[in-house]
């Protein structure tokens, strides 16, 4: 069996690591991915993907990368519960094991604007 998840997004907001006391660090990114088809307006609807980085990889990504920037990750999909107020809420993120810095908004722009000159 297999559990294997590509995605290609951009960043909803800029990246914060949050350290442990262990020593261990996270981050918890949204991806705004595009759908591959429009709908009736004629407009790609975007799914907001909820994906977990660790260590590493979560302090390289926060080190580089900022809210619009586009990325890849490669992970797997994880699904788990918690309780509030007695009711069992669920969670399906991705486990991050790679990530690949594609481009950055701010660059994209800056070309955008030079190509225009």
């Amino acid at each position: 069996m297999h559990n294997l998840v590509y995605l290609i997004g951009r960043l909803t907001e800029d990246p914060q690591v949050k350290t442990f006391e262990d020593g261990k660090s996270s981050l918890a990114i949204n991806l705004a991915v595009q759908r591959s088809y429009k709908n009736e307006e004629g407009i790609y609807e975007v799914d907001y993907i909820r994906c977990v980085l660790w260590n590493g990889i979560a302090s390289h990504t926060s080190e580089y990368c900022k809210k619009g920037d586009l990325v890849g990750v490669k992970g797997r999909l994880q699904t788990r519960s918690y309780e509030v107020d007695k009711e069992t809420k669920y969670i399906t993120e991705v486990i991050v094991d790679k990530v690949s810095f594609l481009a950055s908004k701010k660059k994209d722009i800056e070309e955008i604007e030079e190509n225009e000159e």
